[in-house]
Parts: structure tokens; C-alpha cells; sequence
């Protein structure tokens, strides 16, 4: 099992930025591909980034490439987020997922674990 807790989200202008931070335990996280997802009302969840087991290997959606970055720190047992350049079309709740293998997909299927998911809110 591992278990996931996001943090990080809040209110922030359009423009602005945020990183959020998801701290696994439970289970060996450095051999796992981690993933964001996010959710906003009345729309299905939706892939953001992956990044695989070693950090060396990343996906992202095409509406933040280039303004969200994924990373990781295997001895923290964290993966983050760092959201610059927020637009109020970014406002949803974020959730980290993990993989139980290594290697990055953008379907939310593919991830075994879920965080409990953090409010991100972008006013214009």
C-alpha cells in the first residue's frame, strides 16, 4: 500500500504561481512513476504530468507544458509540482497518484494509489 498526501494549493492570481507537494509512505516510492491529475466542477478528471521512477522521464498535458514542471525527490519520498504562469482555467482540485510500476502513462487507470486531492483556485 502507499499512501499519498498532497499539499500546497490555495488562492493566487492569474499569473501567479504555486508548487504543490505530494509525500508518499507506506511502500518503496522510488521505484514508482507518480502522477498529477486534476479535477474542476462538472468535468472528469484529467491528466496534468508524470514523471517516472528515477525523475528521468516526464509527461505533461498539452494545456501547461511549459508552465508546470513535475519533479521528485526519492529520499524525501515526495513529488511535486511547480505550477507558474496560473490561469483561471487551471482552478481545480489536484490529486497525486502512483503507479505500482515504474514507467509514466496518462491514464488515470493506470494508477493504483490516490491522494485525497488539494484546492487550487486562480482568480482573473
Amino acid at each position: 500500500q502507499v499512501q499519498l498526501v498532497e499539499s500546497g494549493g490555495g488562492l493566487v492570481q492569474a499569473g501567479g504561481s504555486l508548487r504543490l507537494s505530494c509525500a508518499a509512505s507506506g511502500r518503496t516510492f522510488s521505484s514508482n512513476a507518480m502522477g498529477w491529475f486534476r479535477q474542476a466542477p462538472g468535468k472528469e478528471r484529467e491528466f496534468v504530468a508524470a514523471i517516472n521512477w528515477s525523475g528521468r522521464s516526464t509527461l505533461y498535458a498539452d494545456s501547461v507544458k511549459g508552465r508546470f514542471t513535475i519533479s521528485r525527490d526519492n529520499a524525501h519520498d515526495t513529488v511535486y509540482l511547480q505550477m507558474n504562469s496560473l490561469k483561471p482555467e487551471d482552478t481545480a482540485v489536484y490529486y497525486c497518484a502512483a503507479r505500482v510500476v515504474g514507467t509514466v502513462v496518462r491514464e488515470p487507470v493506470g494508477y493504483a494509489y490516490w491522494g485525497q486531492g488539494t484546492q487550487v483556485t486562480v482568480s482573473s
